[in-house]
C-alpha cells in the first residue's frame, strides 16, 4: 500500500491544506512567525506519516516518526489557538480545525499502538 492511502496521511494533509489556505490572510507581519510556524508544523504531520510508513521495516523509527508526527501536529493546535487569540481565526473556523486536528491524532495513536495492521514486524505475529 502506499502511504498516501492511509486516512491519518490523508487527513493530515487536508488539514495542512486548510490551513494554508485560511493563514493566507494572516497579517504580513506574521509571515516570519506565526504563518511561517503553523504552515511548517501542520505539513510536518504527514511527511512523518510518510516517513513511518516508508521505515516500518524498523518497529523503533516507525513508532519514532510517528510520535514525531503527534507532536507536530499538537504544536499545529498551539498555533491555532494562538491564531484565534489573535483574532485572526474566527471560533467557528478554529473549531473546524482543531477537530481535523484531534482525528489526526486519534489515527496516529491507533497507528502506533496497532503497527502490525501496518505492515510492522513487531515479533508478535
Amino acid at each position: 500500500m502506499d502511504f498516501k492511502k492511509l486516512l491519518a496521511y490523508q487527513k493530515s494533509f487536508e488539514l495542512a491544506m486548510m490551513i494554508f489556505e485560511i493563514s493566507k490572510s494572516f497579517p504580513k507581519e506574521e509571515l516570519y512567525s506565526l504563518t511561517d510556524q503553523i504552515r511548517r508544523s501542520s505539513r510536518s504531520v504527514s511527511a512523518n506519516i510518510a516517513e513511518a510508513y516508508r521505515k516500518r521495516i524498523y518497529p523503533k523509527h516507525y513508532v519514532s516518526k510517528l510520535t514525531d508526527a503527534d507532536g507536530e501536529n499538537s504544536e499545529t493546535s498551539t498555533w491555532l489557538d494562538f491564531a484565534l487569540a489573535c483574532n485572526y481565526l474566527d471560533k467557528e473556523k478554529h473549531l473546524e480545525l482543531t477537530e481535523l486536528g484531534i482525528e489526526v491524532g486519534k489515527l496516529v495513536y491507533y497507528m502506533i499502538n496497532n503497527p502490525n495492521k501496518f505492515g510492522v514486524n513487531t515479533g508478535n505475529e
